[in-house]
């Protein structure tokens, strides 16, 4: 079946065709490790680990690269302020390449939390510094760029068209742009391709022109190219990375190469919070930790992410993240009963079932619409073990671990029981289980009698015992 794609390129949605037959070169912009992702970050990694999942369910084989960039992200996109490490790094008194190392660790683990596929190469900026140096003299021979004394900067004026993703005029983005103007620079709007080190710069190397640092926008190009070669399929990233980041990446592969590194460029809209953006100042940066610590797991955030196109903002409250933890459990809990089902369905049903979902998913990875699929079977009032299999094979696009759902149940339970439930009963259910252990039916018996007058329900499962409060 065709596979498409809205290509922020050509600013439309197009027939998705691999540069090589049945493999996709994929490159994704990762994270700045100076301090913990957030929510609305892990929106562009979740989109990023469906886009993965969509492109293997139809049979391509990938080669991934994600960068980790642990040195020269500036405050600002202008090329100035401090580099997010050596700031981090500062503030909490610690070693840049320490701090780094702690925020990375932090962010692998919550991509595991939300069973986030890692790409096949996982790269970070400090690792690449010879090949950016190769870059930039690449830049430099073909004319592309020029030396001040603050470094090497990129001569936007010797393209043929800049911007190209964001689709404005250069005009307007340089008259729009809060940019001071560097008498040095040729063009109000050049940028740093390798920016030369103060000298109580902590991250900096030798390089043709002293002891000196590479800038954000450099580190991707190299990387994409080193790992994925001068053209690749795909190239993934947030909304924000559309006009500054990623137009600077094309415009430095064209003075290195002549090329447009990728041919697709796929972008995910903004997370907000509560309506509006956001914010330190606000407090609404939460990140997965804080969710769980609120009694949203993170892969009920992932559904959460779900029910809006990658392409549209998705507003997050509260409220609804709840409503996604009930959400999951009761796909959890529709498999479950599906699982111990009949095998009675007809395979007309199924097939009908998997060509809505593929039909949702190939055209530009319409999620909210392969739910309502997924959704339409968890409600049948029909159990079968056809449909567990077919959630199962879903799930390989969706990520939420279905098959381990009676595991995820009975820790939801295990959590909402030690949460929720008096002392009182909760010594009661020990006693109960302990009498269970001991063969002391009777004993058992008289527990349970006695923890149902006192308002609550008691079920006995093979994952342990669920109480609840009686509504």
């Amino acid at each position: 079946m065709k596979l498409t794609f809205y290509n922020t390129l050509t600013r439309t949605k197009e027939e998705f065709q691999p540069i090589e037959q049945n493999k996709v070169r994929m490159y994704s912009c990762g994270p700045t490790v100076y301090n913990y992702a957030h929510i609305g970050n892990f929106r562009t990694y979740i989109f990023m680990d469906t886009l993965r999942r969509v492109l293997k369910y139809n049979g391509y084989e990938l080669k991934h690269v994600m960068n980790i960039t642990d040195v020269g992200h500036l405050e600002s996109d202008a090329d100035e302020g401090e580099d997010k490490m050596e700031k981090a790094a500062r503030k909490e008194n610690k070693d840049p390449y320490e701090i780094a190392k702690f925020y990375a660790e932090i962010f692998l683990k919550d991509m595991e939390k939300l069973n986030i596929d890692r790409p096949e190469i996982i790269t970070k900026a400090t690792e690449n510094i010879s090949q950016m140096i190769e870059y930039v003299q690449e830049i430099l021979k073909n004319g592309y760029a020029y030396e001040t004394s603050k470094g090497i900067y990129f001569d936007i004026s010797k393209l043929d068209k800049y911007p190209v993703l964001s689709n404005r005029k250069l005009e307007e983005q340089i008259a729009g742009a809060r940019v001071d103007v560097d008498p040095e620079k040729r063009n109000p709007y050049d940028f740093a391709l390798w920016i030369k080190a103060p000298e109580n710069h902590i991250m900096k190397w030798e390089s043709p022109w002293g002891l000196s640092y590479p800038g954000w926008h450099l580190e991707c190009s190299t990387m994409g190219r080193r790992f994925l070669g001068e053209e690749f399929d795909i190239h993934t990233g947030g909304v924000d990375h559309i006009s500054t980041h990623h137009e600077n990446e094309i415009a430095q592969a064209k003075g290195a190469t002549g090329k447009i590194p990728a041919r697709t460029w796929m972008h995910c809209e903004y997370l907000l919070v509560d309506g509006g953006k956001m914010s330190k100042s606000l407090g609404n940066t939460y990140t997965i930790s804080q969710l769980q610590e609120k009694g949203i797991s993170p892969l009920a955030y992932k559904l959460f992410c779900f029910t809006a196109h990658y392409r549209n903002k998705l507003n997050f409250t509260f409220e609804g993240a709840y409503g996604a933890q009930k959400a999951l459990e009761r796909l959890y809990d529709s498999y479950v009963k599906n699982v111990n089902g009949k095998d009675d369905i007809e395979d007309s049903i199924i097939d009908e079932y998997r060509q809505k979902f593929v039909t949702y998913i190939n055209d530009d990875m319409n999620m909210p619409g392969a739910m309502s699929v997924v959704w339409d079977i968890a409600r049948n009032t029909k159990k079968s073990t056809k449909f567990a299999s077919l959630l199962l094979e879903f799930d390989k696009v969706l990520g939420l671990d279905i098959n381990n759902a009676s595991k995820y149940l009975a820790e939801f339970n295990k959590e909402e029981n030690s949460e929720t439930l008096p002392k009182e009963i909760q010594e009661l259910i020990e006693e109960r289980r302990k009498a269970r252990e001991n063969k002391d039916w009777a004993k058992s018996d008289e527990l349970r009698n006695l923890i149902t007058n006192k308002g609550y329900s008691i079920k006995d499962t093979k994952d342990g015992i669920i109480v609840k409060k009686e509504k």
